[in-house]
């Protein structure tokens, strides 16, 4: 019986220093685990999850040209992004942003080509690429920005931006400066603003008309100046779409933006629009008050942001 009691304590002894052992063990592993995470990489919470990326970032593959603009003015150099069919960046870009690897086109990358880049982080947006997280994550940290369509505020955007590289600084002087741009261009219009109706609007062969609303970038941007908009793009709305020519008042104003780019179908659905009777009875047209802008006033990153904010001083203020 003492025997079987001294069998059965040694057992228990032997139990408890095995569990005492194991329990280290996996403290240590844990220990080394979030020590490896904070040397070496950062969690970053997102749409898809949490991701450990690394600090700071070196090679940075961008699935968006609006991502790739705002890295550029975060103070990073991406090594690769998406470009449209032609492969060329934005003219509003061209100069000011280096052309870097190009990935494919915008929703449909290369992941090998991706994968042969060797990045250590990839900017997604949660658009085109949640199906595709688990292919974008095997080859490096993914990170999915929360970018559906449509998209949120462009100062939400860069924030949320600044927030995974951990540039919020930078972020906030770039905002600080757009401010002061606005307040800049309130003083120069004076009272004017509180009654000039400014209209936005574009087409093409494939959408017709359409007007952009006071929830795009182009109408925060026009509401935090305090101008006004015409009666049709008052609501808190992106866009309107499917504007007919018997409709085509919707787009009148005291200023017209019209946003077209170099395409060749964009163009050859302008001067169609041009001939129509209806176009000549706008009165924006009749004083002549219609500017031809670029693709960057349908763009969200800070680079088209503030060329925005050169047209409006452009042709709001410098009037010859």
């Amino acid at each position: 019986m003492k025997n079987l009691r001294r069998l059965i304590c040694f057992l228990l002894l032997g139990l408890l220093t095995v569990t005492l052992i194991t329990a280290c063990s996996t403290a240590n592993n844990t220990s080394v685990t979030s020590h490896t995470q904070n040397d070496n990489c950062r969690i970053v919470k997102h749409t898809m999850g949490e991701t450990c990326i690394p600090h700071p970032p070196q090679r940075i593959v961008v699935l968006g040209i609006e991502m790739l603009a705002n890295c550029v003015q975060l103070g990073f150099s991406p090594i690769a992004s998406v470009y449209e069919s032609d492969n060329s960046l934005p003219k509003y870009l061209q100069g000011k942003v280096s052309k870097v690897e190009s990935v494919g086109g915008y929703g449909s990358p290369n992941l090998e080509k991706i994968l042969s880049l060797q990045p250590d982080l990839i900017l997604a947006d949660s658009y085109y690429s949640e199906d595709r997280y688990n292919q974008l994550s095997r080859i490096a940290p993914t990170v999915v920005l929360n970018l559906p369509y449509p998209s949120p505020p462009w100062k939400e955007q860069l924030e949320e931006l600044a927030q995974v590289l951990g540039k919020e600084d930078i972020a906030q002087q770039l905002l600080n400066d757009y401010w002061q741009r606005i307040e800049q261009l309130k003083q120069a219009l004076g009272a004017r603003r509180h009654t000039m109706q400014v209209s936005v609007a574009s087409t093409n062969s494939q959408y017709g008309i359409w007007a952009y609303g006071k929830k795009h970038f182009s109408g925060t941007i026009l509401s935090d100046i305090e101008l006004q908009r015409p009666p049709a793009q008052r609501g808190d709305f992106y866009i309107i779409e499917n504007i007919s020519e018997e409709t085509i008042a919707n787009i009148d104003g005291d200023v017209l933006f019209f946003v077209t780019s170099d395409a060749s179908d964009d163009q050859e659905a302008l001067e169609k629009l041009r001939q129509r009777p209806l176009w000549q009875q706008l009165k924006v047209i009749q004083r002549n008050k219609i500017y031809f802008v670029g693709d960057h006033w349908a763009n969200s990153d800070i680079f088209a942001i503030n060329a925005i904010l050169d047209d409006l001083f452009k042709h709001l203020v410098n009037i010859p």
